[in-house]
């Protein structure tokens, strides 16, 4: 499946969740039929459609967007300490197949907020909606998703972090990037832009792997300031890089969902849909009887 049909399957799970929230509000699951009457299709398409994109059918998908997700992914996820250590976490973390590596802007580079730098910028499709993505000559600096904030206050988000720089449209020279952040295979060079404590904040959360959770005070102890939860919640918004830095397995220790930069819907998605995967995928990892 390509990037522009799931990007326009998103679409769909989108209007698909709404309705799903809509139902347990009223205290009851919605059957495939009803959901898919209620898209205008036919329970077959949708099933397929669905399937596709979420990797589980829809009635599974809805027990991963309940109330209880977020306590449920956090009961069963691992430390951040722990899967830090298990990962030998030292500036890049392997996750699925996508490598990452960073690096930090030059004090220079801050002091002159870009100044004689090209960024180049594009707007691509992904599994979750239109993502605006920039980056320098040495890798991507910023990746939003706009399908709840919109285009331009994503774009205005991004840039204004690197106000003296050159902005040039220019989606195909950063493509392979993208596709490879995007697609979780590959390699996605980062650059990042923040203070030594946001970078701290950010290299924490590349240690929690996919279809797992934490809670802002785990991060705040993890970097060894269990005092500076609250900071640590606005490191985590202030994150440039949606899905690479993954700000959205970040939560409140009651289990609630917290904010995300780039809407609350967006974020449900993605821990709804990493959790189903991860689970469909120790399933398959399983030996057979």
């Amino acid at each position: 499946m390509t990037e522009a049909e799931q990007s326009y399957h998103y679409a769909v799970i989108a209007r698909a969740i709404a309705e799903i929230d809509a139902a347990q509000a009223e205290g009851r699951a919605l059957s495939l039929e009803e959901l898919a009457a209620r898209l205008a299709m036919s329970p077959a398409h949708f099933q397929r459609l669905f399937s596709a994109w979420a990797g589980v059918s829809p009635k599974r998908y809805q027990q991963y967007l309940t109330l209880s997700l977020a306590r449920e992914l956090l009961a069963r996820s691992t430390p951040v300490s722990d899967t830090a250590a298990r990962l030998g976490l030292s500036g890049s973390a392997r996750l699925h197949d996508l490598l990452l590596r960073w690096e930090a802007m030059t004090p220079g580079e801050f002091a002159a907020g870009a100044a004689g730098l090209t960024l180049r910028w594009g707007r691509f499709a992904s599994p979750f909606g239109e993502a605006l993505a920039v980056a320098t000559p040495r890798g991507l600096c910023g990746l939003a998703f706009t399908a709840e904030t919109g285009f331009e206050p994503a774009f205005a988000d991004l840039t204004a972090r690197w106000p003296n720089a050159r902005l040039v449209e220019d989606p195909d020279s950063i493509r392979l990037w993208v596709e490879a952040a995007l697609g979780a295979r590959g390699e996605a060079p980062m650059v990042l832009i923040g203070a030594p404590f946001q970078i701290k904040v950010w290299e924490a959360l590349l240690a929690i792997p996919s279809g797992e959770v934490t809670t802002y005070s785990a991060l705040a102890a993890r970097i060894g300031a269990p005092r500076a939860t609250r900071a640590v919640g606005t490191a985590v918004g202030r994150n440039p890089l949606a899905l690479l830095i993954p700000c959205h397995r970040a939560l409140r220790k009651s289990g609630a969902l917290g904010g995300y930069h780039w809407g609350l819907g967006v974020k449900r998605a993605l821990l709804a849909r990493e959790a189903a995967r991860a689970e469909a995928g120790a399933h398959a990892a399983l030996p057979e009887k």
